[in-house]
C-alpha cells in the first residue's frame, strides 16, 4: 500500500469528500425506498418475523458495508467512490478484498431490507430493477475508467475477486519479490 505518503490534509480531504458523497447511497436506501413506501409496513408482513428479521440483518448489515467501505475510500484510497472525485490509490482492503462492488451489493442489501422488513414487494422489485443500471454502468464505464488508472494493479485485482458474488476467503495481494539474480 503506497498510501503512507499521503499528506494528513489529502487524508482529511478525501474523508470530507467521501462524507459528502454519502448523500448518494443515502438517497438511493432512505428517501427512494421512503417515497415508494412512507415506510408504512404492509400488514400481516408476507413471511411474518422471519422475514422481517432476515430484512432487518440486509439493512443493518448493508449499512455497515456501506459505512466500511467509505472509510477505505477515504484512508487506504485517498479519495472517494465519487467518478468526479475518484481515489489516489486502488482500494484493494476490507471487503474489497472479497468482492469489487460491495457498495452496490449493501445499498441493494439494504433496499430489499426494508421490504423484507416492511412487506414491500413494490422495494424488492425496486432493488432488482436497480441492479441492470449499475451492471451497466460497472461494466462499461467504472471499469475501463479503473484498468485506465490503475492499469496492471487493477487487472491483477480483478482476475482474483469476483465483481458480485463475494469470495469466501480474502484476496490477499502478492507481494513483489526481491531481485536478487
Amino acid at each position: 500500500m503506497s498510501g503512507f505518503v499521503d499528506s494528513r490534509s489529502e487524508r482529511r480531504r478525501a474523508g470530507i469528500g467521501t462524507a459528502v458523497f454519502a448523500a448518494a447511497p443515502l438517497a438511493v436506501t432512505v428517501l427512494g425506498p421512503w417515497l415508494l413506501t412512507r415506510w408504512e409496513v404492509r400488514r400481516p408482513v408476507p413471511g411474518g418475523v422471519p422475514a422481517q428479521v432476515a430484512g432487518a440483518v440486509f439493512l443493518v448489515g448493508g449499512a455497515g458495508v456501506i459505512a466500511n467501505s467509505f472509510v477505505h475510500f477515504a484512508v487506504e484510497g485517498v479519495g472517494t467512490p465519487a467518478p468526479f472525485a475518484p481515489p489516489k490509490h486502488l482500494v484493494v482492503g476490507g471487503l474489497y478484498r472479497f468482492v469489487r462492488n460491495p457498495i452496490y451489493l449493501a445499498v441493494v442489501a439494504a433496499v430489499a431490507g426494508q421490504g423484507l422488513l416492511l412487506g414491500q414487494a413494490k422495494l424488492l422489485g425496486a432493488a432488482a430493477l436497480g441492479v441492470v443500471p449499475v451492471a451497466v454502468f460497472v461494466r462499461f464505464y467504472e471499469e475501463p475508467a479503473l484498468t485506465r488508472k490503475f492499469g496492471a494493479e487493477y487487472t491483477v485485482y480483478k482476475e482474483n475477486v469476483p465483481g458480485w458474488l463475494p469470495r469466501l476467503t480474502p484476496w490477499r495481494q502478492a507481494k513483489p519479490k526481491d531481485n536478487l539474480a
